[in-house]
Protein backbone atom coordinates (compact mmCIF):
# COMPACT_ATOMS: atom_id res chain seq x y z
CA UNK A 1 0.00 0.00 0.00
CA UNK A 2 1.34 3.47 -0.83
CA UNK A 3 0.71 6.25 1.94
CA UNK A 4 0.99 10.06 2.25
CA UNK A 5 0.79 11.10 5.20
CA UNK A 6 -0.10 15.04 5.36
CA UNK A 7 0.87 17.53 8.45
CA UNK A 8 2.83 20.93 8.29
CA UNK A 9 5.08 20.11 10.92
CA UNK A 10 7.46 17.26 11.65
CA UNK A 11 8.29 16.10 15.02
CA UNK A 12 11.47 17.14 16.73
CA UNK A 13 11.36 20.09 14.32
CA UNK A 14 8.18 21.21 16.37
CA UNK A 15 7.15 19.12 19.16
CA UNK A 16 3.56 18.63 20.19
CA UNK A 17 0.90 15.73 20.40
CA UNK A 18 0.01 16.10 16.59
CA UNK A 19 3.65 15.85 16.24
CA UNK A 20 4.58 12.82 18.06
CA UNK A 21 0.95 11.08 16.12
CA UNK A 22 1.98 11.54 12.90
CA UNK A 23 6.12 10.47 12.99
CA UNK A 24 4.78 7.42 15.21
CA UNK A 25 2.21 6.91 12.46
CA UNK A 26 3.98 7.11 9.51
CA UNK A 27 7.07 5.11 11.09
CA UNK A 28 4.65 2.31 12.03
CA UNK A 29 2.83 1.93 8.41
CA UNK A 30 6.29 1.95 7.09
CA UNK A 31 7.01 -1.02 9.53
CA UNK A 32 4.43 -3.08 7.71
CA UNK A 33 6.68 -2.73 4.80
CA UNK A 34 4.18 -0.09 3.19
CA UNK A 35 5.69 2.76 1.19
CA UNK A 36 4.97 6.34 2.83
CA UNK A 37 5.54 10.07 1.88
CA UNK A 38 5.35 12.38 4.61
CA UNK A 39 4.34 16.05 3.04
CA UNK A 40 4.72 19.00 5.46
CA UNK A 41 6.50 22.27 5.61
CA UNK A 42 10.34 22.79 6.26
CA UNK A 43 11.09 23.53 9.69
CA UNK A 44 14.98 22.87 9.64
CA UNK A 45 18.10 24.67 7.83
CA UNK A 46 18.51 24.42 3.91
CA UNK A 47 20.90 21.73 3.17
CA UNK A 48 20.10 19.13 5.90
CA UNK A 49 17.60 16.47 5.26
CA UNK A 50 15.82 15.20 7.98
CA UNK A 51 15.76 11.41 9.09
CA UNK A 52 12.52 9.38 9.47
CA UNK A 53 13.23 5.43 9.12
CA UNK A 54 11.65 4.16 6.07
CA UNK A 55 10.02 7.62 5.04
CA UNK A 56 10.42 9.79 2.09
CA UNK A 57 9.67 13.48 3.92
CA UNK A 58 8.66 15.79 0.95
CA UNK A 59 8.60 19.50 1.50
CA UNK A 60 5.99 21.41 0.01
CA UNK A 61 6.55 25.06 1.00
CA UNK A 62 9.75 26.96 2.78
CA UNK A 63 10.14 27.94 6.84
CA UNK A 64 7.94 29.91 8.13
CA UNK A 65 6.82 30.86 11.52
CA UNK A 66 4.10 29.26 12.48
CA UNK A 67 2.76 30.89 15.18
CA UNK A 68 2.28 34.86 15.98
CA UNK A 69 1.83 35.46 19.74
CA UNK A 70 0.91 31.75 20.55
CA UNK A 71 -2.11 31.57 17.89
CA UNK A 72 -1.35 30.14 14.14
CA UNK A 73 -0.61 32.57 11.59
CA UNK A 74 -3.03 32.15 8.58
CA UNK A 75 -0.49 32.47 6.19
CA UNK A 76 1.23 29.11 6.10
CA UNK A 77 -1.51 27.29 6.48
CA UNK A 78 -2.37 28.95 2.92
CA UNK A 79 0.77 28.20 1.27
CA UNK A 80 0.69 24.67 2.72
CA UNK A 81 -2.60 23.65 1.26
CA UNK A 82 -1.59 25.50 -1.81
CA UNK A 83 1.61 23.15 -1.94
CA UNK A 84 0.08 19.67 -0.90
CA UNK A 85 -2.52 20.88 -3.89
CA UNK A 86 0.67 20.96 -5.97
CA UNK A 87 2.04 17.86 -4.65
CA UNK A 88 -1.13 15.97 -5.32
CA UNK A 89 -2.32 17.14 -8.40
CA UNK A 90 1.11 16.27 -9.86
CA UNK A 91 1.82 13.01 -7.92
CA UNK A 92 -1.81 11.95 -6.14
CA UNK A 93 -1.68 8.66 -8.59
CA UNK A 94 1.23 7.27 -6.92
CA UNK A 95 -0.62 7.05 -4.02
CA UNK A 96 -3.50 4.28 -2.50
CA UNK A 97 -4.23 6.41 0.90
CA UNK A 98 -4.05 10.20 1.82
CA UNK A 99 -3.72 10.50 4.89
CA UNK A 100 -4.29 14.61 6.51
CA UNK A 101 -4.48 16.11 9.79
CA UNK A 102 -7.85 18.33 9.28
CA UNK A 103 -6.14 21.33 10.49
CA UNK A 104 -4.85 23.41 9.38
CA UNK A 105 -7.91 22.61 7.39
CA UNK A 106 -6.79 23.96 3.56
CA UNK A 107 -4.32 20.81 3.28
CA UNK A 108 -7.84 18.43 3.68
CA UNK A 109 -9.37 20.85 0.87
CA UNK A 110 -6.55 20.45 -1.30
CA UNK A 111 -6.89 16.81 -0.87
CA UNK A 112 -10.55 16.94 -1.80
CA UNK A 113 -9.67 18.29 -5.30
CA UNK A 114 -6.55 16.33 -6.13
CA UNK A 115 -8.86 12.84 -5.66
CA UNK A 116 -11.25 13.62 -8.40
CA UNK A 117 -8.52 13.19 -10.25
CA UNK A 118 -6.42 9.93 -8.80
CA UNK A 119 -9.71 9.06 -6.79
CA UNK A 120 -6.72 8.11 -3.52
CA UNK A 121 -8.47 7.28 -0.27
CA UNK A 122 -9.07 9.82 2.26
CA UNK A 123 -8.53 9.83 5.47
CA UNK A 124 -8.51 13.04 8.02
CA UNK A 125 -7.95 13.06 11.81
CA UNK A 126 -10.29 15.35 13.96
CA UNK A 127 -8.04 16.24 17.41
CA UNK A 128 -10.47 19.10 17.86
CA UNK A 129 -13.21 20.59 16.27
CA UNK A 130 -13.73 23.73 17.69
CA UNK A 131 -17.41 25.72 18.66
CA UNK A 132 -18.68 29.00 16.23
CA UNK A 133 -17.95 30.76 19.69
CA UNK A 134 -14.56 29.60 20.29
CA UNK A 135 -13.87 30.42 16.68
CA UNK A 136 -15.06 34.18 17.81
CA UNK A 137 -13.11 34.28 20.44
CA UNK A 138 -9.74 32.78 18.81
CA UNK A 139 -9.74 35.00 16.17
CA UNK A 140 -12.43 37.56 16.77
CA UNK A 141 -15.00 39.29 14.31
CA UNK A 142 -14.69 37.93 10.48
CA UNK A 143 -11.92 36.18 11.16
CA UNK A 144 -13.81 33.95 13.45
CA UNK A 145 -16.84 33.40 11.24
CA UNK A 146 -14.88 32.49 7.81
CA UNK A 147 -12.25 30.12 10.38
CA UNK A 148 -15.50 28.17 11.57
CA UNK A 149 -17.18 28.19 8.01
CA UNK A 150 -13.80 26.51 6.62
CA UNK A 151 -13.96 23.76 9.18
CA UNK A 152 -17.80 23.46 8.45
CA UNK A 153 -16.34 22.66 4.72
CA UNK A 154 -13.83 20.38 5.91
CA UNK A 155 -16.19 18.14 8.01
CA UNK A 156 -18.51 17.61 5.08
CA UNK A 157 -15.64 16.61 3.01
CA UNK A 158 -16.32 13.03 2.50
CA UNK A 159 -13.68 11.64 3.94
CA UNK A 160 -13.08 8.55 6.60
CA UNK A 161 -12.37 10.66 9.84
CA UNK A 162 -10.17 9.86 13.42
CA UNK A 163 -11.14 11.82 16.78
CA UNK A 164 -9.50 11.43 19.51
CA UNK A 165 -12.11 12.21 21.77
CA UNK A 166 -15.63 11.36 22.58
CA UNK A 167 -16.52 15.42 22.69
CA UNK A 168 -14.62 16.05 19.26
CA UNK A 169 -16.28 12.92 17.94
CA UNK A 170 -20.10 14.13 18.49
CA UNK A 171 -18.74 18.11 17.44
CA UNK A 172 -17.90 16.46 13.74
CA UNK A 173 -21.14 15.08 13.40
CA UNK A 174 -23.01 17.48 14.59
CA UNK A 175 -20.82 20.07 12.62
CA UNK A 176 -22.04 17.87 9.32
CA UNK A 177 -19.79 14.99 8.76
CA UNK A 178 -22.03 12.17 7.28
CA UNK A 179 -19.72 9.05 7.98
CA UNK A 180 -18.70 7.25 11.06
CA UNK A 181 -16.53 8.99 13.34
CA UNK A 182 -13.89 6.41 14.74
CA UNK A 183 -12.85 7.50 17.84
CA UNK A 184 -8.69 6.53 18.75
CA UNK A 185 -8.45 6.32 22.37
CA UNK A 186 -4.81 5.80 22.64
CA UNK A 187 -1.62 7.75 22.01
CA UNK A 188 0.87 6.75 24.71
CA UNK A 189 4.15 4.94 23.90
CA UNK A 190 6.17 5.08 26.81
CA UNK A 191 6.44 1.86 28.91
CA UNK A 192 4.44 0.13 31.11
CA UNK A 193 3.31 1.31 34.21
CA UNK A 194 5.25 1.18 37.20
CA UNK A 195 4.59 1.61 40.95
CA UNK A 196 4.89 4.83 42.36
CA UNK A 197 7.56 6.01 44.73
CA UNK A 198 7.10 8.53 47.13
CA UNK A 199 5.88 12.13 46.05
CA UNK A 200 7.58 15.45 46.91
CA UNK A 201 5.04 18.15 47.83
CA UNK A 202 5.63 19.60 43.94
CA UNK A 203 3.03 20.57 41.24
CA UNK A 204 4.11 19.89 37.63
CA UNK A 205 3.35 21.67 34.66
CA UNK A 206 4.75 21.22 30.94
CA UNK A 207 3.51 22.62 28.18
CA UNK A 208 3.19 25.67 25.37
CA UNK A 209 2.98 28.81 27.61
CA UNK A 210 -0.05 30.24 25.77
CA UNK A 211 -3.40 31.57 26.55
CA UNK A 212 -5.36 28.22 26.20
CA UNK A 213 -2.82 26.67 28.20
CA UNK A 214 -3.65 28.97 31.43
CA UNK A 215 -0.12 28.45 32.72
CA UNK A 216 -0.52 32.02 34.31
CA UNK A 217 -3.22 30.66 36.63
CA UNK A 218 -0.54 28.35 38.36
CA UNK A 219 1.28 31.12 40.83
CA UNK A 220 -2.16 32.59 42.82
CA UNK A 221 -3.36 28.93 42.82
CA UNK A 222 0.22 27.97 44.41
CA UNK A 223 -0.04 30.82 46.30
CA UNK A 224 -3.16 30.21 47.60
CA UNK A 225 -2.57 26.27 48.50
CA UNK A 226 0.52 26.89 50.45
CA UNK A 227 -1.95 28.51 53.00
CA UNK A 228 -2.39 25.14 54.09
CA UNK A 229 0.57 23.19 53.00
CA UNK A 230 4.00 25.59 53.64
CA UNK A 231 5.84 23.06 51.88
CA UNK A 232 4.93 22.98 48.54
CA UNK A 233 6.59 24.02 45.52
CA UNK A 234 6.25 24.31 41.29
CA UNK A 235 8.29 23.24 38.53
CA UNK A 236 6.74 25.10 35.17
CA UNK A 237 8.53 23.37 31.94
CA UNK A 238 7.60 24.69 28.55
CA UNK A 239 7.98 28.35 26.40
CA UNK A 240 5.62 30.59 24.29
CA UNK A 241 4.15 34.29 25.25
CA UNK A 242 2.43 33.82 28.43
CA UNK A 243 5.83 33.13 29.93
CA UNK A 244 7.35 36.27 30.47
CA UNK A 245 4.44 37.31 32.39
CA UNK A 246 4.46 33.93 34.26
CA UNK A 247 8.06 34.87 35.44
CA UNK A 248 6.71 38.25 36.53
CA UNK A 249 4.28 36.47 38.49
CA UNK A 250 6.64 34.52 40.30
CA UNK A 251 9.04 37.72 41.36
CA UNK A 252 5.95 39.90 42.56
CA UNK A 253 4.76 36.96 44.69
CA UNK A 254 8.65 36.01 46.05
CA UNK A 255 8.03 32.83 44.93
CA UNK A 256 11.74 32.38 43.25
CA UNK A 257 12.75 29.73 45.71
CA UNK A 258 9.62 28.00 45.21
CA UNK A 259 8.85 28.28 41.32
CA UNK A 260 11.30 26.72 38.96
CA UNK A 261 10.22 27.86 35.10
CA UNK A 262 13.62 26.30 32.99
CA UNK A 263 11.73 26.83 29.81
CA UNK A 264 11.95 24.02 28.05
CA UNK A 265 13.90 20.64 28.76
CA UNK A 266 14.71 17.59 27.56
CA UNK A 267 12.26 14.80 27.80
CA UNK A 268 14.02 12.94 29.88
CA UNK A 269 13.53 15.75 32.65
CA UNK A 270 10.07 15.62 32.76
CA UNK A 271 9.89 12.34 33.08
CA UNK A 272 11.67 11.97 36.55
CA UNK A 273 9.84 15.13 37.37
CA UNK A 274 6.49 13.85 36.59
CA UNK A 275 7.42 10.45 38.62
CA UNK A 276 8.32 12.74 41.66
CA UNK A 277 5.50 15.00 41.80
CA UNK A 278 2.70 15.32 43.59
CA UNK A 279 0.60 16.07 40.52
CA UNK A 280 0.51 17.17 37.20
CA UNK A 281 -1.63 20.48 36.81
CA UNK A 282 -2.81 21.06 33.90
CA UNK A 283 -5.43 24.09 34.17
CA UNK A 284 -6.06 24.37 30.27
CA UNK A 285 -9.43 25.58 28.56
CA UNK A 286 -8.89 23.40 25.45
CA UNK A 287 -7.27 20.49 25.14
CA UNK A 288 -8.24 17.69 22.25
CA UNK A 289 -6.64 15.05 23.99
CA UNK A 290 -4.22 15.05 27.10
CA UNK A 291 -1.20 12.72 26.44
CA UNK A 292 0.58 13.99 29.61
CA UNK A 293 -2.55 12.95 31.62
CA UNK A 294 -1.96 9.74 30.06
CA UNK A 295 1.58 9.80 30.44
CA UNK A 296 1.90 11.31 34.36
CA UNK A 297 -0.74 8.09 35.40
CA UNK A 298 1.79 5.44 33.98
CA UNK A 299 4.25 6.88 36.88
CA UNK A 300 1.28 6.83 39.32
CA UNK A 301 0.70 10.82 38.96
CA UNK A 302 -2.47 11.77 39.79
CA UNK A 303 -3.62 15.33 37.57
CA UNK A 304 -5.38 18.10 38.27
CA UNK A 305 -7.15 19.39 35.35
CA UNK A 306 -9.76 21.82 35.15
CA UNK A 307 -13.60 21.50 33.79
CA UNK A 308 -14.73 23.35 30.97
CA UNK A 309 -16.18 22.87 27.46
CA UNK A 310 -13.42 22.72 24.75
CA UNK A 311 -11.38 20.60 27.33
CA UNK A 312 -11.27 16.42 25.97
CA UNK A 313 -8.62 15.66 28.33
CA UNK A 314 -11.22 15.59 30.98
CA UNK A 315 -12.15 12.40 29.87
CA UNK A 316 -9.00 10.58 30.68
CA UNK A 317 -9.33 11.49 34.65
CA UNK A 318 -11.78 9.31 36.68
CA UNK A 319 -12.65 11.93 39.67
CA UNK A 320 -10.50 10.81 42.91
CA UNK A 321 -9.06 8.12 41.42
CA UNK A 322 -6.46 9.34 38.95
CA UNK A 323 -6.96 13.16 40.14
CA UNK A 324 -9.57 15.65 39.91
CA UNK A 325 -11.19 18.02 37.83
CA UNK A 326 -11.77 22.20 39.37
CA UNK A 327 -14.60 23.62 39.17
CA UNK A 328 -12.49 26.58 36.84
CA UNK A 329 -9.34 28.28 37.14
CA UNK A 330 -10.09 30.47 39.66
CA UNK A 331 -6.95 30.29 42.59
CA UNK A 332 -9.43 29.01 45.29
CA UNK A 333 -11.09 26.11 42.94
CA UNK A 334 -7.56 25.30 41.55
CA UNK A 335 -6.16 25.38 45.46
CA UNK A 336 -8.72 23.24 46.39
CA UNK A 337 -8.17 20.48 43.86
CA UNK A 338 -4.22 20.50 44.68
CA UNK A 339 -4.51 20.17 48.09
CA UNK A 340 -6.83 17.55 47.48
CA UNK A 341 -4.19 14.96 46.03
CA UNK A 342 -2.30 16.41 48.91
CA UNK A 343 -4.37 15.31 51.39
CA UNK A 344 -5.21 11.73 49.33
CA UNK A 345 -1.69 10.70 49.63
CA UNK A 346 -0.16 7.47 48.53
CA UNK A 347 -4.16 5.76 48.48
CA UNK A 348 -4.29 8.36 45.60
CA UNK A 349 -0.71 7.63 43.73
CA UNK A 350 -1.58 3.57 44.25
CA UNK A 351 -5.32 4.14 42.21
CA UNK A 352 -3.87 5.96 39.65
CA UNK A 353 -1.55 3.34 39.09
CA UNK A 354 -4.16 0.48 38.83
CA UNK A 355 -6.50 3.30 36.86
CA UNK A 356 -3.02 3.23 34.10
CA UNK A 357 -2.99 -0.54 34.20
CA UNK A 358 -6.91 -0.97 33.64
CA UNK A 359 -6.66 1.30 30.70
CA UNK A 360 -2.64 0.56 29.02
CA UNK A 361 -4.49 -1.01 26.28
CA UNK A 362 -6.89 1.00 25.42
CA UNK A 363 -4.90 4.23 25.42
CA UNK A 364 -1.67 2.84 24.22
CA UNK A 365 -0.54 4.15 20.59
CA UNK A 366 -0.06 0.69 19.04
CA UNK A 367 -3.95 0.38 19.54
CA UNK A 368 -4.70 3.54 17.73
CA UNK A 369 -2.10 2.52 14.85
CA UNK A 370 -4.01 -0.69 14.57
CA UNK A 371 -7.11 0.65 14.23
CA UNK A 372 -6.27 2.98 11.25
CA UNK A 373 -4.57 -0.02 9.53
CA UNK A 374 -7.74 -1.81 9.78
CA UNK A 375 -9.31 1.37 8.33
CA UNK A 376 -7.08 1.52 5.45
CA UNK A 377 -7.55 -2.25 4.39
CA UNK A 378 -11.30 -1.38 4.32
CA UNK A 379 -11.15 1.06 1.79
Amino acid sequence: MRVCIVYDCLFPYTVGGAERWYRNLAERIAAEHHEVTYLTLRQWKEGVAPSVRDVRVVTVGPRMSLYADGRRRIGPPLLFGLGVLWHLLRRGGQYDVVHTASFPYFSLLAARVARRAHGFRLFADWHEVWTREYWGDYLGGPGGWFGWRVQRACARVRHRAFAFSRLHAKRLTEEGHRGEVIVLEGEYAGGPGTDPGDAEPVIVFAGRHIPEKRVTSLVPALTRARERVPELRAEIYGDGPERAELLRQIGRAGLDGAVEAPGFVEADRIHDALSQALCLVLPSSREGYGLVVVEASALGTPSVLVRGPDNAATELVDEGENGFVAASADPDDLAAAIISVYEAGPVLRASTAEWFKRNEQRLSLESSLATVLRAYAEG
